[in-house]
């Protein structure tokens, strides 16, 4: 029989799923799949580390010290990023602030983790396609086989609209509209829809590919060979199959990571370099803020070098180096 004073931390995971996440915000499936994540992750390693069945924990046994040893397990056994180590401490902050309302007397241990910070890391830049190296990946998949003729007219559409891939795997026949002017609706985070052009020559693509193998509207545009939905999983391997055919005549995609994010990125490129707005490319990727979409143009190094051209150099005289006589006199300088 546990004391009065215990509060046992799977009611409150409960409560926060169904009362928080469900009832109240409507979270979307995604979100509620990687908060579940995190919450199996914790759940898991205090079982391994210090032998409590979560049945049996506390919400005080979320102490910071703890929570701070899980964070550095995520990164250094586990081997996640710190932007997903940063993701999973996100969903369990977000359950402690939930929890602080509901049980007050906990406050002190819930204050302690949510004083933990984020973790800082720095930014790469994006990593993006050429549109030579985009051409030979489009061209890449077997034409005579179904899932070649599937990938060609996925990953055309892919390129098309920029989406992400959990995007592109949840498109149904519906989405697409064929007629009059061809466009696709996404459903992107957050629960937003967007709606966003085609080429004519992908609109073409897809007639022939619903013509070859119709579809009721509810079912999936580019499904698996069962004819279910396809994972993130299999997108990606997909994707690194047709890079590994197309390196054998484009060499420079040899040896580099190209993820469907990466398809997206060169998406977001191509747009910025053929002058496209910024704010209609937020707009055509489902960006919240333009401010994300300014990522792209830190990446264009070309078009730095153009603006850089235009712009006439100073004249400054160079000046011979001479040493100075002292160490002390070399470090007073600097």
């Amino acid at each position: 029989m546990n004391a009065p004073d215990v509060i046992l931390l799977a009611p409150l995971v409960q409560r926060f799923f169904t009362e928080r996440l469900m009832a109240q915000r409507n979270a979307s499936p995604r979100t509620v799949g990687a908060y579940r994540d995190a919450f199996r992750l914790l759940l898991q390693w205090f079982e391994e580390t210090h032998h409590k069945l979560p049945e049996e924990l506390a919400l005080t046994d979320l102490e910071a010290h703890r929570i701070a040893a899980f964070l550095d397990y995520l990164e250094t056994e586990r081997h996640n990023t710190i932007r997903s180590r940063n993701a999973r401490f996100a969903a369990l902050r977000s359950f402690l602030r939930f929890a602080a309302r509901q049980e007050p007397a906990a406050m002190g241990t819930i204050q302690g983790v949510l004083a933990l910070p984020m973790k800082r890391f720095e930014r790469p830049l994006l990593g993006y396609l050429t549109r030579e190296e985009i051409e030979a990946l489009l061209e890449a998949p077997d034409g005579d086989t179904w899932c070649g003729q599937r990938d060609r007219v996925m990953f055309a559409t892919l390129y098309n609209t920029g989406a992400r891939v959990s995007e592109l795997i949840g498109l149904t026949v519906g989405d697409v509209v064929l007629e009059g002017s061809p466009c696709v609706h996404l459903h992107g985070k957050g629960r937003k829809q967007r709606s966003v052009p085609l080429w004519r020559a992908n609109a073409h693509l897809l007639r022939q590919w619903l013509r070859h193998y119709p579809r009721e509207r509810h079912q999936r545009l580019f499904p698996n060979r069962t004819g279910g939905p396809m994972t993130r999983t299999g997108v990606t391997d997909r994707l690194q199959l047709a890079v590994f055919t197309a390196a054998q005549l484009c060499p420079t995609l040899a040896k580099r990571r190209i993820s469907p994010h990466t398809v997206r990125h060169a998406t977001a490129m191509h747009l910025l370099q053929a002058g496209v707005d910024i704010t209609v490319i937020a707009l055509w990727l489902g960006h919240e803020s333009t401010t994300t979409t300014h990522m792209y143009v830190e990446a264009d190094l070309a078009m730095k070098e153009q603006a850089l051209n235009a712009l006439q150099a100073p004249s400054v005289k160079s000046h011979r180096f001479r040493p100075t006589k002292g160490i002390l006199a070399f470090l007073e300088g600097l």
